[in-house]
């Protein structure tokens, strides 16, 4: 069980667990009984990995859907890079090394070489500028933009078999890889992501990202609906592309500067003007 890696359709069946009707187990009738077959997902792995200090990574981001009749899709704009402890190579003797092919913090955090103050984890805004460092803005502006296209994409293509439920939302953590030609590849989708943490860095990213959700799911009523960026959430999708304005030569505000305070201010200060007039109005009824 777990993530395995091979190159040789020979090795799957060290991994397979099939009816045999040779060695199939029976019953206390002496019959044969068959066992449950497991199920594998088997993805293609990516060999050519976009590499920062010789270290494989892939991205860990955070996607809000609120409704899939119509589609509503928010996406925030902070995430993380997961790093590997040991650089990366594609020699064949080092394809079981675990530390060197897999980014899950569960695995990394084993190796001796991990480091509990520092984590393994990079910002990803400041992975997005040491990579405008490196390449220049419109190919990582468009690299971004592309990882937006991927997360709308792949809930488009599930919506029409998902339940909706007005009163239900459902937080995403996309796992993402970039290869060294700058093109995203989607790895999986968690429902219901952990939210642990082992950084302060991670810590706090994942407390006002939390914080961000709770106000959109709005229990309290205090927004009108029409808001396009709630705190560090920005709504990529209500059922079409939104057009937002965004610095410029940018597509998407993913690993930009994130002004949730900023946004959050200024939310509770419509809210109360709101709340102002709404009290006006209703004494001057009286």
């Amino acid at each position: 069980r777990g993530i395995f890696l091979f190159n040789d359709l020979g090795s799957l069946q060290q991994w397979k667990k099939a009816y045999d009707t040779k060695s199939a187990p029976v019953n206390s009738q002496n019959q044969k009984v068959q066992e449950d077959v497991e199920v594998y997902v088997a993805q293609r792995y990516i060999d050519n990995p976009y590499l920062i200090g010789g270290k494989k990574f892939d991205l860990r981001l955070y996607v809000l859907v609120t409704s899939y009749l119509p589609l509503r899709i928010w996406m925030y704009r902070s995430g993380f890079a997961r790093f590997s402890n040991h650089r990366f190579t594609m020699q064949r003797g080092d394809i079981s090394n675990a530390y060197v092919h897999l980014t899950n913090v569960a695995i990394q955090k084993t190796a001796p070489s991990y480091d509990k103050e520092t984590g393994c984890k990079w910002d990803l805004r400041a992975m997005k500028l040491f990579m405008v460092s490196k390449h220049g803005m419109d190919p990582v502006n468009k690299c971004m933009a592309d990882i937006q296209t991927l997360c709308i994409r792949s809930l488009q293509s599930v919506q029409k078999v998902m339940m909706n439920d007005k009163h239900c939302f459902e937080l995403y953590g996309y796992d993402v890889m970039i290869d060294d030609e700058l093109k995203p590849w989607l790895i999986e989708v968690n429902a219901s992501p952990s939210l642990s943490s082992d950084t302060t860095a991670d810590h706090e990213l994942k407390v006002g990202m939390l914080e961000d959700m709770t106000d959109i799911v709005d229990m309290e009523k205090k927004m009108t609906g029409r808001e396009d960026q709630v705190g560090g959430f920005d709504l990529i999708f209500n059922n079409g592309p939104v057009r937002k304005e965004r610095p410029m030569g940018t597509q998407t505000l993913l690993g930009c500067y994130n002004n949730r305070v900023r946004n959050k201010q200024k939310l509770a200060q419509a809210h109360r003007v709101r709340e102002t007039h709404h009290g006006e109005a209703a004494a001057a009824k009286k």
